[in-house]
């Protein structure tokens, strides 16, 4: 009995102890919370007594001197333009900061390496790491200083010179001064650096110059229409992280995931991401130097390939934006449920860019059917638009004519889109070689070769999925045999870099003005450009060149007009489609509003908040 009793006690104490070693666990991870509040604190502080410090630079620099008992206020009014946004989203009255922002992608992606990455879901994540010397206004799209604080153009107007605003830095706690930008266009402009798309984009930059350390000076070769887009939209490099791949460029070329900016966020480990993570992570970045805090402690983007999973992800409150197909879309608006935790936003988006069929011209160093183009055109006259997008799209889409968006002034209003008509393009195709000459209703050339080819496209997009299955039965009816290739998207950017296929639908991402030279110049018929389908027009050359080169807005539009009769006339794709963004984002999400870009969601710097009532994650 004794001993039983001892046992008791024994484990009593046992019991006793383990309750104290709980309790003295809890209380350190208390002690470290309390340490890391503490230190977060501390870095505000630290962060707004640097801001004043910047303030009063500013104020002694310019003469203006408030006194000792002046207090610079932090209204939306005293804060750069281009943070003017934000701040008046933190003056809201249930702003607060914290809590996460979790997406989904589609698709896996292959690298998020700056300038290596070719995919608009790479720029997505680099647009809160990365920051350029200026962006547009998303109301007045007038260009607003990001980390310029202002600029101006010689007489020439060869040359634009940029001030930086003072203490500026990286994510890592180094300065970011105009000798990282001027990096920057080095970097990108060595031959050893595979980024032939960022070199087309920055050719017509015949230097970049370091003055000091606030000032830097782009100078063109001559003027150009678009030197501010291309000067104060460059992404910028830190020289002291990205240097070193001068010494190792194919690191750098074979890179996944070497990200560092002066953004609002950053990644954790700046090499360390990999496409098999299954998702992107970014943290808010604690030295960021702007004068308006980020909200949102992180941004989360969860890799969800099936349409169907991502949509019970939604429904379960593990992602906060559900972008809905067309056939989905009116059923989960009346779906009671999601109405209750989720707002819809239709709209087409200002910029919205165009889905295409891209026809290869040149395969293995031979000339394909494709480089004719009687048969481009009789390829368009078979896609029958106007049908796929109302069944398909269910009508939530656009027709697509060219590049140019059908309300910029680069829209030549004189081009009337491809009509469907079957007998027209069997009249271009006869006299390409193609016609009916066995009585089987299929089409062959000369030697006897039917016409026959692959389309490759995404293979876990429903929608696409549904388009190529249209376009093939389109296709048979005259006599065509179109292969669907379903294919993962990382092979279909392989494809496209050994420019390997037949041909491909995908889509362009667009802007204010489209500056067509990277898709369609004879010039960018390179490895890894842009020209993949092998394009070459030297009429078209001599327009797109003259365009670039006009600085008279008017003159210039004239150009792009013509620029896109050429292009109308020649087909180099089959031009389909602008699609409505049809979207469902959870409602704890507040001030999300449509501008001239199109939807704030992903505006930087951030405009959107979670009230604290609200928060699901951090807390």
């Amino acid at each position: 009995m004794s001993r039983h009793f001892g046992w008791i006690v024994t484990l009593i104490v046992l019991g006793i102890l383990l309750l104290l070693v709980m309790v003295q666990i809890d209380r350190q991870w208390q002690r470290m919370a309390s340490m890391q509040n503490t230190m977060t604190e501390q870095a505000r502080d630290l962060r707004a007594l640097r801001r004043s410090l910047q303030g009063l630079e500013s104020d002694l620099a310019s003469g203006r001197f408030a006194g000792m008992d002046g207090e610079r206020a932090a209204r939306a009014d005293d804060v750069p333009s281009a943070f003017r946004r934000a701040a008046r989203a933190a003056e809201q009255e249930d702003y607060a900061e914290g809590d996460w922002l979790v997406q989904a992608f589609g698709t896996g992606l292959a690298t998020i390496t700056p300038y290596v990455s070719s995919d608009a879901y790479a720029s997505e994540v680099q647009n809160y790491v990365l920051e350029s010397l200026v962006v547009r206004d998303p109301e007045t799209l007038e260009w607003q200083g990001l980390l310029a604080e202002s600029w101006k153009f010689d007489d020439t107007g060869t040359e634009l010179t940029f001030r930086l605003r003072p203490g500026l830095q990286f994510s890592d706690g180094e300065p970011l001064t105009a000798e990282d930008i001027r990096f920057t266009f080095d970097f990108l402009m060595t031959d050893a650096i595979a980024v032939p798309r960022a070199r087309a984009f920055l050719e017509k930059i015949e230097a970049v110059e370091a003055v000091d350390a606030r000032t830097v000076r782009f100078v063109f070769e001559e003027p150009y229409f678009d030197a501010m887009r291309v000067a104060g939209g460059l992404d910028v490099l830190p020289e002291h992280f990205y240097g070193r791949y001068l010494e190792d460029p194919e690191t750098f070329n074979e890179s996944r995931g070497i990200l560092l900016g002066s953004g609002p966020y950053r990644m954790e480990d700046p090499t360390g991401w990999t496409p098999d993570a299954g998702r992107i992570e970014l943290e808010r970045n604690p030295r960021y130097w702007g004068p308006v805090e980020p909200s949102l402690d992180r941004l989360v983007w969860r890799v969800i390939q099936n349409d169907s999973a991502r949509l019970t992800t939604f429904r379960n409150r593990d992602i906060d934006v559900y972008g809905a197909r067309p056939r989905e879309y009116a059923r989960l608006r009346d779906d009671e449920a999601l109405r209750e935790r989720a707002d819809t936003h239709e709209y087409m988006s200002p910029t919205a860019g165009y889905s295409y069929i891209a026809w290869n011209q040149q395969r293995d160093g031979e000339p394909t059917r494709f480089a004719d183009p009687r048969v481009r055109k009789a390829m368009s006259y078979l896609t029958d638009v106007d049908r796929l997008i109302e069944e398909v799209m269910l009508g939530y889409a656009e027709r697509a004519i060219s590049p140019f968006s059908p309300r910029s002034d680069q829209h030549n209003p004189d081009l009337d889109p491809i009509p469907y008509d079957v007998e027209l393009a069997l009249e271009l195709l006869a006299e390409a070689g193609f016609r009916e000459r066995n009585r089987d209703g299929v089409l062959v050339n000369e030697d006897g070769e039917p016409f026959s080819f692959e389309l490759s496209y995404f293979q876990d997009n429903e929608d696409t999925r549904r388009i190529a299955l249209f376009l093939r039965d389109l296709f048979a009816r005259a006599g065509i045999e179109m292969r669907p290739s379903p294919t993962e998207w990382s092979v279909m950017l392989e494809q496209i870099t050994r420019q390997d296929f037949d041909a491909i639908t995908l889509g362009w991402t667009s802007g204010v003005e489209v500056d067509i030279y990277q898709m369609f110049h004879s010039s960018q018929v390179v490895s890894g450009g842009d020209n993949f389908i092998h394009y070459q027009n030297p009429e078209l050359d001599a327009v797109i060149e003259a365009a670039r080169g006009e600085v008279d807005e008017p003159a210039r539009m004239e150009l792009w007009r013509e620029a896109e009769r050429i292009l109308h006339e020649d087909q180099p794709y089959t031009f389909l489609m602008r699609r409505q963004t049809l979207a469902f984002i959870d409602r704890r999400i507040q001030n999300l509003e449509q501008t001239a870009l199109g939807l704030n969601l992903g505006a930087v710097p951030l405009e959107i908040y979670v009230p604290f009532e609200s928060q699901r994650y951090g807390q």
